[in-house]
């Protein structure tokens, strides 16, 4: 299935009626977005003992990723929509994670509390993950992937396609990191440019976004509700004392057959 959250795109398979996933350096040629799919993450649905779905991620380069906020918004809805629930709890390797129905076709879903120590993020060596040691000052959060969000005046002028991969490979991020560009507009709202690691510039992201409004109220810009704007549109992040709740649209755009041809070759 190809689905996506604000133009987030995503590929996603269902096993739950078995299969396996397919090797890194498969998924990586189905996201070339002229000789195969194309998408920013890959996503696996899965069965779990305990929770209503397991639900795994790559990045487009093949890398496995613990959190995809947005595919995981999508996925909720494919399977509310197939079930008539509003409710489900979906395991990720990040956590079991709570997504709800908001209504209006929108899906919510719990990402967790936000981590904060150094060492879980994870960075390199202890440092002050509010300011970090980093021309920019940027800010340092998990999300169940890691992020620095820098905070500046115009996201417009900035050179995402040369700031992103230098950042993202920093040294005091060992897993490499996820790049976020932030204006701040208002108490309640904010503006996003991001840069996603193993994938590049993104039109929504949504760990990045509830990365980048977790990291604007630890700074005192803005308060822990905030509409966040994204190149592909605008998620509203909710801070609350049981975690990150994010909400958005959803789209499922077709479902279709990789032909034996193709993955051949």
């Amino acid at each position: 299935m190809k689905m996506h959250g604000l133009g987030n795109d995503f590929m996603v398979i269902d096993l739950r009626a078995g299969g396996t996933a397919p090797a890194p350096q498969t998924i990586a040629r189905l996201a070339d977005r002229h000789r195969g799919v194309g998408f920013d993450q890959f996503a696996a649905i899965s069965h779990d003992d305990d929770a209503d779905l397991r639900l795994r991620f790559w990045n487009a380069d093949g890398s496995t990723s613990s959190a995809c906020g947005n595919a995981t918004r999508c996925i909720a809805r494919f399977v509310m929509d197939q079930t008539g629930r509003d409710r489900l709890r979906l395991r990720t390797d990040h956590a079991v994670l709570l997504a709800e129905d908001a209504g209006q076709g929108s899906t919510r879903v719990n990402m967790g509390a936000p981590v904060l120590d150094w060492q879980a993020i994870p960075l390199a060596r202890a440092v002050d993950v509010d300011h970090l040691p980093v021309p920019g000052d940027p800010v340092a959060t998990g999300m169940g992937n890691p992020h620095m969000t820098f905070f500046v005046p115009d996201a417009d002028a900035v050179d995402l396609q040369a700031f992103g991969p230098a950042h993202e490979h920093h040294p005091l991020y060992p897993a490499r990191t996820n790049v976020e560009i932030v204006q701040v507009i208002a108490p309640d709202e904010i503006r996003l440019r991001i840069w996603e690691r193993g994938t590049g510039p993104t039109l929504a992201s949504g760990s990045c976004s509830c990365a980048a409004a977790v990291a604007a109220a630890r700074r005192g810009l803005t308060g822990r509700r905030v509409r966040v704007h994204v190149p592909g549109g605008t998620l509203l992040i909710d801070w609350r004392e049981d975690g990150v709740w994010m909400e958005g649209p959803t789209a499922h755009v077709f479902s279709g057959v990789i032909t034996p041809d193709w993955l051949s070759a």
